[in-house]
């Protein structure tokens, strides 16, 4: 392939000097990229551990879903937080010869903003630190540190030490202030998360940047400000269900001192302070089944805030209600999923649109589990409505028994059992809410950092080598591809393979294109590779032609301009040369040429003869070119259509002349795309010429050859490749192994002896 386009070497030189300039360029005005690696171990739903005893103290699932953290990771939010924290709103650079640098770890110190939710300028200022007293000269005036300094209508700023500062030979420095939310684009830009393994639940976080230090700041901060946030939305349910307590407290507070003071003034009014025996065995019996009444009917109203909380359509916003009391660990666990789902809901919501994939999948998510949720309840429901049945007409039973005791006893039986109830009631929610107070300060991370934020020691973007190296092969790509296609799209005939492609006639000899522009490019003396061509040309056709008879050979072409006549002076020649007697019968009649460089005569000619006006000793002349060349001019044009003239017989008549007389007679006629006069000559000769031009014969001309010679017969049909140039920029054609046309490699002294 390379040696094919190698004649096209200054253009790939061309392109391989801008390519390397371009990548030197490159190389000169990108910074490098240094990248830090941070791991760390998300409790995974589907994979991670599972830690019981965690669970048991928090109440909260510690578990999450490994592929939603890798986006909670870059949530805008998070993102935000990092870029405020580390101050990357606020670049600082240094003045370089090619490039700004970033001064993160260079500059003394670095810049706060007052108001950081509202900033952005696109201004770049300039200050100069004094190291010797911890000041900063800014517009012109010298600022302490800490101190706010009012920049404009919206941004106030001040200047504050810069824990990372190393060393600095800079005195000036210039900054600016850029949008957070911009910032922290570009921070998830160059961030990168993925699993370490399929299997595992480490997160392998990537952070490219031209600092290696602020690469790696920015990974620790991630990791904290992810942290931060999984803690935030774990208190948030801890408070939600402690309030939720709270207030059954507080409610249940108020029915255990009513019933409390409800028996004090019963037992004041009546003067009841004793119940016998059999009361007491009546209490002990009824107030066990009150108790379970009171659990169930405890349990009924918690199913039914449940219920209340699942069917709500807004519910995502609200306190999800404790299952305390109820005993079916199923209920809790859908809850727990319903909650997590919510919470997943409310987290997305504030990073991504109301219609984005992520949210919609939750929301199918919550609606799956709702529907499971209410079953539970209605499920459940039925069960304890059928037990409160049968503890209500075992009540009923016991009741039925008070006939026999005083009233004042029934009623203080009465007030006893509720008190009890209540008193049941009030310790266990007790009991709950320090559960929930044990859950809230025992809540820890939902991550842990397996490996702190470490950056490369050298640049991993851009690598040198390989630049150099894509600038090297990308010139000979790009142009091996432009030539190539270049040449496939070109409508003319450019290669000898395109013609043996498109019909079946061989290609008998191949010229080449003459600068010289001379019509003669054969003599007795000539030394040229053209002379050379003709020489072969003339063999070729020797080795096919009759040995004892005259050859009669036509000279034709598609269109005009491919070089027939010039083909058929420059073999006629080459045949004379050669000790063969030959004439050159020019039947072009429409647009003779053969006679001008022979410098003869063009009246009386074949015309003239064929009209009748002249005889055949008078248009045969001899010419200066060679002893044994003859030519027949075409004569002046006649006035009616040539082709019929051609056909009043009396051509056949004068061919079979001439054959008595010379060895080869070359016809030179019209082209047959535009006038039949080929197809009428061709069966008075042995053999046709067919000359096709490089990079002017039109290819569907080729693909038409063969069909149009079925019905329009050309005898013995040889094509000749005919104008050939040099591919690229070659300056001779031969010693070029990879042109258009067949290899030639021929040496002066084979000439010089031929």
């Amino acid at each position: 392939m390379w040696l094919r386009h190698s004649v096209y070497w200054p253009y790939f030189l061309i392109l391989l000097l801008l390519s390397v300039g371009a990548a030197w360029l490159y190389l000169l005005y990108t910074p490098p990229q240094y990248q830090a690696n941070a791991r760390v171990l998300i409790k995974d739903e589907n994979k991670g551990a599972d830690d019981r005893s965690v669970e048991f103290l928090t109440m909260v699932s510690t578990k999450k879903l490994l592929e939603n953290e890798k986006e909670v990771f870059l949530s805008k939010r998070i993102l935000v937080e990092v870029v405020k924290n580390l101050g990357l709103y606020a670049p600082i650079y240094e003045k370089g010869k090619f490039r700004d640098v970033s001064a993160y770890t260079s500059s003394p110190v670095r810049i706060e903003a007052q108001n950081q939710t509202v900033i952005g300028s696109p201004e770049t200022y300039s200050f100069t630190y004094n190291a010797n007293d911890n000041t900063v000269q800014f517009n012109q005036k010298v600022f302490a540190l800490n101190q706010w300094i009012v920049l404009n209508r919206v941004d106030t700023i001040r200047f504050v030490k810069n824990p990372d500062f190393s060393y600095s030979t800079a005195s000036k420095y210039d900054f600016q202030l850029v949008d957070p939310d911009a910032v922290a684009e570009m921070v998830k830009n160059s961030v990168f998360i993925e699993p370490s393994s399929k299997a595992s639940t480490i997160l392998d976080i990537y952070c490219a940047d031209d600092v290696p230090q602020r690469a790696e700041d920015i990974l620790n901060e991630l990791i904290e400000a992810y942290n931060k946030t999984s803690l935030n939305d774990k208190n948030i349910l801890a408070t939600n269900t402690l309030k939720f307590v709270q207030e059954r407290l507080d409610q249940v507070g108020k029915n255990l001192d009513a019933v409390e003071n409800k028996i004090k003034q019963y037992k004041s009014s009546s003067g009841a302070v004793d119940i016998g025996t059999q009361s007491q065995l009546f209490l002990q019996n009824v107030s066990s089944n009150d108790q379970k009444l009171s659990e169930i009917n405890m349990k009924l109203a918690v199913l039914d805030k449940v219920e209340e909380y699942v069917v709500s359509k807004d519910a995502k916003d609200g306190i999800v209600p404790s299952t305390l009391g109820v005993d079916d660990p199923m209920l809790g666990k859908l809850l727990g999923n319903l909650y997590d789902a919510e919470l997943e809901y409310e987290k997305y919501r504030k990073t991504e649109g109301e219609n984005s994939p992520a949210l919609t999948a939750i929301n199918m998510q919550i609606d799956k589990i709702r529907p499971s949720i209410i079953e539970n309840i209605r499920s459940q429901r039925i069960s304890l409505e059928t037990s409160k049945n049968n503890l209500v007409r075992t009540n009923n039973q016991y009741n039925s028994s008070l006939v026999n005791i005083p009233n004042q006893e029934k009623e203080l039986v009465n007030i006893n059992r509720e008190q009890s109830t209540i008193t049941s009631i009030y310790s266990f929610l007790l009991q709950k809410k320090e559960e929930a107070v044990l859950s809230k300060a025992s809540t820890i991370p939902s991550s842990i950092v397996v490996d702190r934020a470490k950056a490369s020691y050298s640049p991993v973007s851009p690598k040198p080598m390989k630049i150099y190296m894509i600038a090297f092969i990308a010139p000979f790509i790009i142009g091996i591809g432009t030539i190539t296609i270049k040449e496939t799209l070109n409508s003319k005939v450019l290669f000898r393979q395109e013609i043996e492609d498109l019909t079946v006639y061989p290609i008998i000899g191949e010229i080449a294109s003459d600068k010289t522009k001379s019509p003669i490019a054969v003599n007795a003396n000539a030394r040229t590779f053209i002379s050379e061509q003709f020489r072969q040309l003339r063999v070729a056709i020797s080795l096919n032609s009759n040995k004892n008879k005259c050859n009669r050979i036509l000279v034709t072409s598609t269109i005009s301009g491919e070089g027939k006549s010039y083909i058929a002076v420059n073999l006629a020649t080459s045949f004379a040369i050669n000790n063969k007697k030959t004439v050159l019968l020019e039947l072009d009649l429409n647009n003779p040429t053969v006679y001008e460089p022979a410098s003869i005569s063009n009246s009386p000619g074949i015309s003239e003869y064929l009209q009748g006006k002249a005889e055949k000793e008078e248009i045969i002349k001899r010419t200066n070119l060679q002893e044994n060349l003859f030519i027949v001019p075409a004569g002046k044009c006649p006035e009616w259509h040539p082709s019929e003239l051609l056909e009043n017989g009396k051509v056949q008549e004068f061919i079979n002349y001439l054959s008595e007389l010379f060895d080869y007679i070359i016809i030179d006629t019209a082209p047959v795309g535009a006038i039949t006069d080929a197809f009428i000559l061709s069966h008075s000769c042995h053999m046709t010429l067919y000359v096709v031009r490089h990079n002017y014969t039109p290819k569907i001309y080729l693909e038409r050859l063969d069909q149009n010679n079925a019905t329009n017969k050309l005898n013995n049909i040889s094509i000749v490749f005919n104008g050939i140039r040099p591919r690229g920029f070659g300056k001779h054609h031969y010693g070029y192994g990879y042109g258009y046309g067949y290899v030639y490699n021929v040496r002066k002294k084979d000439l010089d002896h031929a």
